[in-house]
């Protein structure tokens, strides 16, 4: 065989990798980096947003970039970094129009409240994360970095960082 005929199938091979999807179960390693990326850091509001994302495209059956995203922040939300964790999550950007931040405030108590629409059924989930969450994402912030805090927050009970609404 020549040489031409081993580089087909290797670069076939190199092509299909970069052009795939990306598949639901990433890496902590890569959730981080795409974090990183996107935030400019890596905080436990990113690994929440992460996992509040990844729990609704499970819900509502919908793969990457198949929701629609409507965030809006509590009253008293130090920062929106959970929305990039969910847009990193399920590939939703303000330029595709499938992320949009409200004007308006979730209701007292709430460090955020958002609304997942699967675009291909119209079915939607409302999610609302509890301003209680904030002292066990500071702790996690302050005892743990990078990959810590992702598993830290994915091992923290559901109920806890969330409430799912029909």
């Amino acid at each position: 065989m020549g040489s031409d005929q081993h580089f087909r199938p290797l670069a076939l091979a190199i092509v299909l990798a970069l052009t795939a999807p990306a598949a639901h179960a990433q890496t902590p390693e890569q959730w981080v980096q795409w974090g990183e990326r996107v935030h400019g850091g890596f905080g436990s509001l990113i690994a929440l947003g992460i996992r509040v994302g990844l729990d609704a495209m499970q819900r509502l059956g919908a793969g990457r970039r198949e929701l629609i995203v409507h965030y809006a922040d509590g009253p008293q939300t130090p920062c929106p970094c959970a929305v990039d964790g969910i847009a990193i999550a399920v590939s939703a950007s303000l330029g595709q129009g499938t992320l949009s931040l409200a004007s308006e405030r979730a209701s007292e108590g709430l460090l955020a409240r958002v609304t997942f629409t699967h675009k291909p059924t119209g079915r939607k989930l409302t999610y609302e994360l509890p301003q209680s969450v904030l002292p066990a994402m500071q702790a996690i912030n302050r005892d743990t970095t990078g990959i810590g805090r992702y598993e830290a927050v994915m091992k923290l009970d559901a109920a806890s960082l969330f409430r799912v609404l029909p």
